[in-house]
């Protein structure tokens, strides 16, 4: 049977598309592809056009250079005071070394799931139930400083762990909700009381305040009391001054001795007046008769004051 130009140009032609397709290969960004030549690791392919020889060299493995996050399964551990605590938590790793990623181990993915696993146990066995709450961020470097070192020969940097969910037996829940209800009523009562301790004290400053500045205008009032009687008497007594020195002046003009005569003889007669019309006993001169001789005591004692 013979073949003809034609149909040997498509052979040819399939042929070289069969080379193009093994020796031309395109990696994509944050990728690496490990290629082994006649069954040996030969070389680490990045991103880009990349040649390889074909039916000599082949694309091992494929790794992406992204950071991944792996899921934990969740697992019981025991803590230090001998109490179960489901655990559940996610790692994040990225492939550093693409050779080391492909022949360190069979399974790196695996390999770090388990480690993760065995670490965060014994992290959580060294450390009480109510720490494993409080040291979360010291958990979560612990397993990440330990499986670092590890992972580090299989190519792969373990970036950070972090815990989902801490989850402990119902009782123990039971036990801390009401551990944490206790805990707050007993915050509200201290509340309460100081309160009240704080209402008591702000009353008792108000009341000695009230008190202080009550005393405080007691004593200025009583002092004006008596600045305004001193200046009262004062007043008084200069006022009744200027009359006598008037009464003394008037008495040295002349006609002034009648005047005064005149005066104390009204005076007499009104006084007697006044007593007549009331039921008080009295004591009277005997000579009732001799008023002009009263006047002229009288009138002897304004002369002598007169002269003096």
């Amino acid at each position: 049977m013979d073949i003809s130009f034609t149909d040997l140009s498509i052979i040819v032609f399939i042929i070289a598309l069969v080379f193009v397709y093994k020796t031309i290969h395109v990696v994509p960004q944050q990728h690496a592809w490990v290629v082994e030549r006649l069954g040996k690791y030969h070389a680490t392919l990045g991103p880009g056009l990349n040649i390889v020889l074909p039916f000599i060299d082949r694309i091992a493995y494929k790794h992406s250079l992204k950071e991944i996050p792996l899921d934990v399964p969740s697992q019981v551990c025991i803590t230090k005071d001998n109490t179960q605590l489901q655990v559940d938590g996610i790692l994040y790793f990225q492939v550093t070394d693409a050779m080391r990623a492909s022949y360190g181990s069979s399974n790196y993915i695996a390999a770090i799931t388990q480690l993760a696993q065995t670490t965060l146990r014994s992290v959580i066995g060294r450390m009480e139930l109510d720490k494993t709450f409080e040291e979360r961020e010291h958990i979560n470097r612990a397993i990440v400083s330990a499986i670092d070192e590890s992972a580090a020969n299989w190519g792969v940097k373990v970036l950070r762990y972090e815990i989902k969910d801490l989850t402990p037996p119902n009782e123990i829940l039971h036990a801390m909700q009401a551990q944490i209800t206790a805990e707050r009523e007993k915050r509200a009562l201290i509340a309460a009381s100081e309160g009240r301790k704080q209402e008591q004290i702000n009353i008792a400053t108000g009341e000695r305040e009230a008190a202080i500045a009550k005393s405080e205008g007691d004593k200025q009032a009583s002092i004006n009391r008596a600045q305004g009687q001193a200046a009262a008497i004062v007043a008084i007594a200069e006022a009744s001054a200027e009359a006598l020195r008037k009464t003394a002046a008037a008495i040295r003009e002349p006609g002034g001795s009648d005047a005064v005569n005149l005066k104390v003889a009204e005076q007499y007669v009104n006084a007697f007046a006044q007593l007549a019309k009331t039921n008080n006993s009295l004591i009277v001169p005997a000579n009732m008769s001799d008023i002009s001789g009263l006047i002229a005591g009288a009138m002897q004692v304004a002369k002598s004051q007169q002269k003096a």
